[in-house]
């Protein structure tokens, strides 16, 4: 069975459709980026890099600390 297409997106490309609708709904980057945090463990940091890296979303939650 192969993987699902939205594991090949790059989560560099998806983040900031993630963004513009929650700004859309009276809110912000910030509060978009503390729950993709909180619900995979990253830090800012590492979702920054995870953001700069251009991975796809198979390998950001591959990685995720949590």
């Amino acid at each position: 069975m192969s993987a699902h297409r939205v594991f090949a997106m790059q989560f560099a490309k998806v983040h900031p459709l993630y963004v513009q609708k929650a700004e859309r709904k009276g809110r912000t980057r910030a509060e978009v980026d503390q729950i993709i945090c909180w619900l995979t463990g990253y830090d800012q940091a590492g979702l920054q890099r995870q953001i700069d890296l251009g991975h796809d979303f198979e390998t950001f939650f591959a990685e995720a600390p949590a």
